[in-house]
């Protein structure tokens, strides 16, 4: 066998084992339908995950309910991690889902927000009276879970008929955030998830919403039937559960689901 030719072998050797590394790797992403809370939250999680247990995963972001419509219409996501209960829920009523109910893997916070430069210099529930209040941004109560709890604050505190020409909707709870930290909304009903990152911090301050003033958010995860993630799935799943990464959801804005 000439030099050239056993070269040449090896070339081909070396590609196809390549290849096979690259396939096995690519099988190997675990895909995640995230709620748009945890935007600011996963992704350094996603990082120790992989470091862990060499699964690299990929996280989409969206309302809770766009993420479960988008499921029940054949996306092909491993894991579902919602803002509420209820969506995961509805995957599982669609026979989607390993498990008869979700897992409640957090409890989630809605805060009012405001920019620094804003005339709230001091932040309570009683700023959403002030009747020069021109706008104040929340979540869709028809698809996210963190604007059904802020329309339910509203109308605990007797404020939502008053509000409710003033009311800028957003798609989702991140979507909540930018509109007023952009200034396109006065005030914000927003998650603590986006109220602590770096940036909201430098920009803005914020108050709790009394808990009592809306239902609790408890955001649920299940595992979705695919034959290649369910394994990954349950791998994430003690991931999520273990002492460490609960400590980072909680400096993160994500209380313990009890």
């Amino acid at each position: 066998m000439s030099e050239l030719r056993r070269a040449l072998i090896f070339c081909v050797a070396v590609i196809c084992l390549a290849h096979l590394s690259w396939a096995q790797a690519s099988s190997q992403t675990l895909r995640i339908a995230a709620a748009a809370d945890l935007q600011p939250v996963l992704p350094p999680l996603l990082g120790e995950f992989e470091s862990q247990t060499g699964i690299h995963a990929e996280a989409s972001y969206q309302s809770s309910a766009t993420l479960a419509t988008q499921i029940i219409n054949g996306a092909p996501f491993d894991v579902f991690m919602a803002a509420d209960m209820g969506f995961p829920e509805r995957v599982i009523a669609a026979g989607l889902a390993e498990d008869t109910q979700p897992i409640a893997y957090a409890r989630g916070t809605l805060v009012l927000w405001a920019r620094n430069d804003s005339r709230f210099h001091t932040l309570a529930m009683d700023s959403l009276k002030d009747p020069a209040l021109k706008s104040l941004a929340i979540a869709n109560p028809d698809h996210a879970p963190y604007g059904r709890a802020a329309q339910a604050a509203l109308v605990h505190l007797g404020l939502y008929d008053p509000l409710k020409p003033k009311l800028v909707i957003a798609e989702n709870i991140a979507q909540a955030a930018q509109f007023v930290e952009s200034g396109n909304a006065e005030l914000g009903l927003i998650s603590l998830t986006s109220a602590v990152t770096p940036r909201l911090r430098a920009a803005g301050h914020y108050a709790e919403v009394p808990q009592d003033a809306y239902p609790p958010i408890l955001q649920g995860v299940v595992i979705l039937k695919r034959p290649v993630g369910t394994q990954s799935g349950h791998r994430f799943l003690d991931f999520l559960a273990s002492p460490s990464v609960q400590q980072q959801l909680q400096t993160a804005g994500l209380a313990p689901p009890k």
